[in-house]
């Protein structure tokens, strides 16, 4: 199993991170148990001392159509997802438009937009531990609980690309802050949303060193330039209370922290 050195304040979406050692898995490599996945760290925050990390390498990134289903490798970036499926007029995966990072971490996290989820259309995942279908898998809003590390999944598909909504759901990122961030910072809780709550705790556009939630949209943290982790820990930690005493809601993070005192 090779290994590849990246530094995390340039290949993750936030900016943040130390330069560290990430195991690359190919097929035939069995997954080291101590060792977290990071994908193409899109929505993660990874800490000055994070565990052993590993991530899946180019075996993983394909796709191939077999009958009414859409195999897709889990390290396949959501743009080639995107681009197979308007060239092969496949409905169904317009909502990835708006979603960075791979198959791999959309699975993770359940992850969509509006009425749009990953498990939708989904039939069945394989992992390291076998093959499962979607009903044997845990999953709900921007949660999933995956039987291992994740290869490949197979999804129903429709005939008939949807180009007006793949442009709809793009012409959301316009409300998306421009600075580095890892996506919504918390999911929304049940009938409210997260960004209206940080903001109505005063916090829309606080700054904390070089790091701030977003004055375009307040459930982003961005990162100013030079934002370190522990700056953005004490903006989280700072919305969960204060939201917390203010609307006795309890904020769920959706990005996800990878430190080992975290």
């Amino acid at each position: 199993m090779r290994k590849r050195q990246i530094d995390f304040s340039k290949f993750s979406s936030i900016k943040i991170g130390p330069t560290v050692d990430v195991a690359v898995l190919e097929k035939g490599d069995n997954p080291p148990e101590d060792h977290t996945l990071v994908g193409h760290a899109n929505n993660l925050l990874v800490g000055p001392t994070p565990p052993p990390l590993m991530m899946l390498g180019k075996d993983f990134d394909y796709l191939r159509i077999e009958g009414e289903r859409l195999i897709i490798g889990a390290a396949t970036p959501t743009g080639k997802i995107l681009s197979f499926c308007k060239k092969h007029d496949i409905g169904g995966f317009e909502y990835v438009a708006k979603l960075p990072g791979t198959l791999g971490g959309m699975l993770a996290m359940n992850a969509g937009v509006k009425s749009h989820e990953t498990f939708d259309t989904l039939v069945e995942i394989s992992t390291n531990e076998g093959t499962f279908p979607k009903t044997a898998i845990a999953h709900g809003y921007r949660f999933a609980k995956l039987p291992g590390v994740a290869y490949e999944a197979s999804f129903l598909f429709k005939k008939g690309f949807d180009t007006a909504l793949a442009e709809e759901l793009l012409r959301l990122r316009n409300n998306q802050p421009k600075e580095p961030s890892a996506g919504s910072a918390f999911k929304n809780p049940p009938g409210d949303y997260a960004g209206r709550l940080i903001e109505a705790a005063g916090l829309k556009g606080y700054r904390i060193g070089n790091m701030a939630w977003s004055g375009m949209h307040a459930n982003f943290l961005v990162n100013l330039g030079g934002g370190t982790f522990d700056e953005a820990m004490e903006l989280i930690t700072l919305a969960q209370s204060r939201v917390a005493s203010i609307f006795g809601i309890t904020l769920e993070l959706e990005l996800k922290i990878i430190n080992n005192s975290h």
